[in-house]
């Protein structure tokens, strides 16, 4: 039996991901925030949608991950909502998914973030993009499994 995600850990997810791109791997990756970051985060002050990752220097770097600072903010810090942040990955993975992103057509998303033993982690994914009619065969599918969802309600009354 599948054990299901526990979606009381999830702090946010991007779910354009799954629309726009073809998920072949995904990769849990750990974070370097600051403090502030980290009580907005628990505030579910967070946005994903428009995140993306980069290869720099060997290293990977989430992207227009949006973190709101709270009002209740330190005055000594000047808080940055767009800050790049770092990812924290062995060095084996690294050089794999820089191997992998070097490859036309593949790239590196975040998928979700969520807490893990009291940290931030970061569920990344190898993917490729999808073609506009890829996109329409994904909606239609959607729409007829909602369509069977419904009837099969309706019929079990």
């Amino acid at each position: 039996m599948a054990k299901k995600p526990d979606t009381a850990n999830r702090i946010a997810d991007n779910k354009k991901a799954a629309y726009n791109y073809f998920i072949e791997e995904r990769f849990e990756a750990g974070l370097v925030l600051e403090g502030w970051e980290v009580k907005s985060l628990r505030a579910g002050k967070v946005q994903l949608t428009d995140g993306y990752v980069v290869v720099r220097n060997g290293e990977l770097f989430l992207i227009g991950l949006q973190i709101t600072p709270l009002g209740t903010a330190s005055t000594h810090i000047s808080p940055d909502k767009v800050r790049t942040k770092k990812l924290l990955l062995h060095k084996e993975e690294i050089k794999r998914l820089i191997g992998k992103v070097e490859q036309k057509g593949h790239t590196l998303v975040p998928l979700n973030l969520h807490w893990k033993d009291n940290k931030i982690k970061c569920d990344i994914a190898l993917a490729k993009g999808k073609a506009e009619h890829d996109k329409r065969d994904t909606i239609k599918d959607r729409e007829g499994k909602r369509e069977v969802a419904r009837a099969m309600k309706s019929y079990s009354k």
